[in-house]
This record gives structure tokens, C-alpha cells and sequence, in this order.
């Protein structure tokens, strides 16, 4: 089936992402936006435009029954959920297809079974992914997270079966520690998701955050596209993103590359995913998977010429993949760092109305943004206003290219931060440019840093 219009189920830069994608497809486009992104920068580019509720995302951008009644208005043949908001909901999934639209993603049953993180890890396993040491499902109670943590080894990682972003995880260091901070992380994953249920798995010390992009047809057949190096993180958020990681051979490439790519054959996945790993001494351990598209895929794009946008929307047509694994060839190297509205040192969020914006230019360089100058920056969503990805030949040649395009960068407002004079600081640390960094250096780096 021809897609002929998209609606598209976000904002901000990945509204505009997959609004370009679409256009250069011959598709039109219909933007959905909060009272407070009337002008923002999709709404005005996008064919059609239609208001979905006031500015709180519980009320607009997570508002199941006011997306597809504008679906329905507009006659849209397909909904693009994006990333973060609605894109990992699967009965959103489910109620696009009932209602006869396309759903530009993964198979429902697929968003709900690594959703759950007790699951993933279960299907993981059948898969033949590594897994880190621990619970084999949720851990009910404190005798039974005792002998676990024994037979695991301390220290060990109590994680909420429906969290993220560090919300209900707790590292447990002895056995001493264990009840209290089991209560602690039950309590945060009630709070934070509406689910206290936990798991626990070996805490590894000092491991790195690499991830591998996979696309399936749905239909049995799967590729990888390579791994990105995800480490660079503070408060498990990540900040910055390379690709190829600095730490993996063309060999451990080409063979956890070809594991993913088979176990998502196997599971008949169809769509854009990535598959997370722990990386340490040589070993991989499978942490979850993310059934959308990821922030940082242009850095993927960019060491591929793979269009990843294109590529969900062909196969949610039901077209075949567009290469094979031998076509796919990874060449020099690319850096993306995030953006945000934010004190650089305190991390404060830091919206306010762009006065001034300029951004940076030049051979291989990428900007992801939907600011212009007058735009305001709303403080009710996510701080990250920019994406600048660059690339380079090798990865030295991609640093010193990154270094010159933060130096442009300008984005300017009555009292507002952003953390542009961050990165232009860390991309200058010898340990970075060295590539001799895991998940916990940055935060190492940036308690040195305000020293």
C-alpha cells in the first residue's frame, strides 16, 4: 500500500525530522501540536495543522482519542509516532490499526513484550542475546532478593520493571543495604510508573552503553546497521552519541551485529529498533530494546547514507527491506551532540524566546532543530532544543569538524542557557578525544569540572 499522507504524533525536532523524510517522498504531512507549539517550526511547514489540546502532554501529545480524531479529520492514510510520548504505547499501536490507518512501527505485540523489561529480558534469552547475571523474572520479595543477590554476587542492581531514566534503580552493595533499598526502589517505580515491580541483576562496575540499530520487514528478515557508542551520560540520560564505537573491532561488529539481526529475524520484528548492551571486558549484556527510532539515528545515517525515516515509512507499506547485509558499508566516523535549554553547570531547564539564532554550517554538518529567531522555547516538554551531528572520515578528523561548528553555534535569548559551552568543553578533554570513557566518566568529569 501507497502512503499518501502521514500524520505525525510529535514536535520538535523529530515532528520535523519525519516531516522533511516525508516531503522528499511525495507524502503530505499533518502536524498535531499543543495550544503552546502553535508556532513551532513543524506546525508551519507541515501540509495541514490541527490544535490537539493545551500545552500539558497528558492533554495534547498523550491524548490517545484527540490524535485519531484529527487522523480522521484529515483523512491521514498513516500516523509516524516518533520517539518518547506515544511511540513505545502499544495499545496506541493497536487502536491505530483498528481504525484502519497505518501504524509506522513495530508489531503491537512487540512494543509490549520489550516494554516490560521482566519480558524482554525472558525473550532476550530465547533469542540468544547475552543477558547480565540476575533475577530470572520479577523479584517478589526480600527472601527471594537475598538469594538472588547471593547467587549473583554483591553488588547487585535493583531496576523497576517499567522505569527508565534511573527512576526506581538502586544499587545494592551488601546485603545489609538490600531491604531498605528494595522498599526505596518499589516505592519510586509506584510512584514514578504505577508499578512496583522490580528485578535485580548484577551491578557491573564500570561498563560502556552501546547500542545496535536493526530494521526488520516483519516478514523474517532483519539487518543491523551497526552500533553506536551511547556512554557519554549523566543521570542515565545521554548527552552524547558516536558512531562506530571507539572500543569495538570490525570483528566484534560483524559478530554481535549478526546475533541482533538474527534474533530479531527470529522474533519476525518489523520496523526500526535498537538493542541495548552493558559492554565490559570484551562482553556484551543485553539491557533492553527500544521498538522506535532513537534520538541519536543520525549518526547512524550518517556512517550508512541509510535514510531511517524512509526506510520505517517503505516498510510500513510492506515493501522489503531496501539492502541486504553485505550492501550495508559503514564509512569514517560521526559525533551528535544533544542540545538542551539548560544551564551548562547547573543543569537548570532554561526556556525563553530565541533572539538570536545561527547554526553552523559547512561540509558534514547536521543540524536537527526546529528554533528559529522569535521562536519561543515552551517549558512544559523536554529541555532538548538541537541535535549537531558531524562527520568525519576518521573519527580525530570528525572531533576537530565538531570543535569548529560548536564555535558557530549561537543560540541566544533574554536569560536563556543552553549547554553548547559544555560539549565545547568536553569534545576538548584529552580522556574523550582518546575515546577512553564509559557510562560513568561524564559525571566524573563534570564533579572535577566544578571543582
Amino acid at each position: 500500500m501507497t502512503i499518501k499522507k502521514v500524520l505525525i504524533a510529535n514536535r520538535g525536532e523529530i515532528a520535523l525530522r519525519i516531516h522533511r523524510a516525508c516531503h522528499e517522498m511525495g507524502i503530505k504531512t499533518v502536524a498535531v501540536h499543543s495550544t503552546a507549539d502553535a508556532d513551532a517550526m513543524h506546525v508551519r511547514l507541515a501540509d495541514e495543522a490541527i490544535c490537539i489540546g493545551p500545552p500539558p502532554a497528558g492533554e495534547s501529545y498523550l491524548n490517545i482519542p484527540n490524535i485519531i480524531s484529527a487522523a480522521e479529520i484529515s483523512h491521514a492514510d498513516a500516523i509516524h509516532p516518533g520517539y518518547g510520548f506515544l511511540s513505545e504505547n502499544a495499545q496506541f499501536a493497536e487502536i491505530v490499526e483498528l481504525h484502519n490507518i497505518i501504524w509506522i512501527g513495530p508489531k503491537p505485540e512487540h512494543i509490549r513484550t520489550m516494554g516490560d523489561k521482566v519480558e524482554a529480558k525472558r525473550t532476550a534469552a530465547k533469542l540468544g542475546l547475552p543477558l547480565v547475571p540476575g533475577s530470572d523474572g520479577p523479584v517478589e520479595g526480600i527472601e527471594e532478593a537475598r538469594k538472588v543477590a547471593a547467587e549473583t554476587g554483591y553488588p547487585v542492581l535493583i531496576k523497576a520493571a517499567s522505569g527508565g531514566g534511573g527512576r526506581g534503580m538502586k544499587v545494592v552493595r551488601s546485603e545489609d543495604e538490600l531491604e531498605a533499598q528494595m522498599m526505596q526502589a518499589r516505592s519510586e517505580a509506584k510512584n514514578a510508573f504505577g508499578d512496583d515491580t522490580v528485578y535485580m541483576e548484577k551491578y557491573l562496575g564500570d561498563p560502556r552503553h552501546i547500542e545496535f540499530q536493526i530494521f526488520g520487514d516483519g516478514n523474517g528478515n532483519a539487518i543491523h546497521l551497526g552500533e553506536r557508542d551511547c556512554s557519554l551520560q549523566r543521570r542515565h540520560q545521554k548527552v552524547l552519541e558516536e558512531a562506530p564505537s571507539p572500543v569495538i573491532s570490525a570483528e566484534q561488529r560483524a559478530h554481535m551485529g549478526g546475533v541482533v539481526a538474527k534474533a530479531m529475524a527470529d522474533m519476525g520484528y518489523r520496523g526500526a529498533g535498537t538493542i541495548e548492551f552493558l559492554y565490559e571486558n570484551g562482553e556484551f549484556y543485553f539491557i533492553e530494546m527500544n521498538t522506535r527510532l532513537q534520538v541519536e539515528h543520525p549518526v547512524t545515517e550518517m556512517i550508512t547514507g541509510i535514510d531511517l525515516v524512509r526506510e520505517q515509512i517503505r516498510i510500513a507499506e510492506g515493501n522489503p527491506l531496501s539492502c541486504r547485509q553485505e550492501d550495508v558499508q559503514f564509512k569514517g566516523h560521526a559525533i551528535e551532540c544533544r542540545i538542551n535549554a539548560e544551564d551548562p553547570k547547573t543543569f537548570a531547564p532554561s526556556p525563553g524566546t530565541v533572539k538570536g539564532f545561527h547554526a553552523p554550517g559547512g561540509m558534514h554538518v547536521r543540524v536537527d532543530s526546529g528554533l528559529y529567531a522569535g521562536y519561543k522555547v515552551p517549558p512544559y516538554y523536554d529541555s532538548m532544543i538541537a541535535k549537531l551531528i558531524v562527520y568525519g572520515s576518521s573519527r580525530e578528523r570528525c572531533i576537530m569538524r565538531l570543535r569548529r561548528a560548536l564555535e558557530e553555534f549561537v543560540i541566544e535569548g533574554d536569560g536563556m542557557k543552553t549547554t553548547i559551552p559544555l560539549h565545547r568543553d568536553l569534545i576538548q578533554d584529552p580522556e574523550f578525544m582518546s575515546g577512553d570513557y564509559t557510562i560513568k566518566w561524564l559525571e566524573e568529569w563534570l564533579a572535577r569540572e566544578s571543582e
